[in-house]
């Protein structure tokens, strides 16, 4: 019982903190919906869905399986093409105009099937930064290294069957603010020691990392990334009790913290913090 009040004070401290900083350098509103899904409004606000995977994800707030409820989508980024990233990004892509930035060869995919548009889907790649919004030159998205597959399955209208088709090579993304601050989507990764160099080239102030275990890292390798690659101010765990497979909880991430658990910003989903 001790052990869960420190955690919680922890993580209500780290909270307070980042709202903190936020009324002072401009206010970001990041919002999670289950898996690896965000909604991320940004201090001018634009709104960025990352990893849309709502209507049928188990841990996705109710209301938010309906994607009128939403609201308005400015951009939208998928780091991969598995179903629990991309699934709903087409449909919200089509409802708001919104441009989908995903690994480039995914997108040419998207175009070639009819999924998408090529308007609506543009190709970057890794190490490749976009400036979305020219009314916000502040704003910047980078595409780095994931350590994961990606392939995009597609039902065949004329079929009725799935097939595979090419997803690309899987990407996190790096998203900096109009107030300077960096946030690092990791997407769905294991280590590799390349964070090292994104940690110190980037300097990310908050981690979106995935701690659920057997796709993606545990918690004990994702809290090694944290301390000893990345060093971010802060790190929300994400991707994990989604299905049986992702096993890893807040509480194993935290232990494996150990003295820098005061990182860890646990949030349930449809929970917000600000940034």
């Amino acid at each position: 019982m001790h052990t869960l009040l420190r955690r919680l004070s922890a993580t209500l401290c780290g909270s307070l903190l980042l709202a903190a900083s936020a009324l002072a350098q401009g206010n970001t509103e990041l919002q999670w919906l289950g898996q690896a899904a965000f909604r991320l409004t940004t201090p001018s606000g634009k709104v960025i869905v990352i990893d849309p995977w709502l209507r049928l994800n188990p841990k996705t707030p109710a209301e938010f399986k309906n994607l009128d409820k939403l609201g308005k989508v400015d951009l939208i980024l998928v780091t991969h093409g598995h179903f629990d990233h991309i699934a709903d990004a087409p449909a919200l892509a089509l409802m708001h105009k919104a441009r989908v930035y995903a690994p480039g060869d995914l997108n040419q995919t998207l175009n070639v099937l009819g999924v998408l548009p090529p308007e609506l889907a543009p190709r970057m790649n890794k190490s490749g930064t976009v400036t979305p919004f020219a009314d916000v030159p502040g704003l910047k998205i980078t595409a780095v290294k994931a350590e994961h597959s990606s392939v995009y399955v597609w039902k065949n209208p004329a079929t009725g069957k799935d097939e595979t088709h090419v997803g690309g090579e899987p990407v996190g993304f790096i998203i900096e603010l109009e107030n300077g601050k960096k946030i690092y989507h990791m997407g769905d990764t294991g280590l590799f020691m390349d964070m090292k160099f994104i940690g110190e080239y980037y300097k990310p102030d908050l981690l979106l990392i995935p701690i659920g275990g057997h796709f993606v890292m545990s918690p004990v390798d994702a809290a090694y990334a944290v301390k000893n690659y990345l060093k971010p101010k802060y790190a929300l765990p994400i991707h994990y009790g989604t299905i049986p497979q992702l096993k890893g909880t807040t509480a194993e991430f935290s232990a494996a913290l150990g003295n820098e658990s005061n990182k860890m910003l646990a949030v349930n989903p449809g929970e917000k913090v600000d940034f």
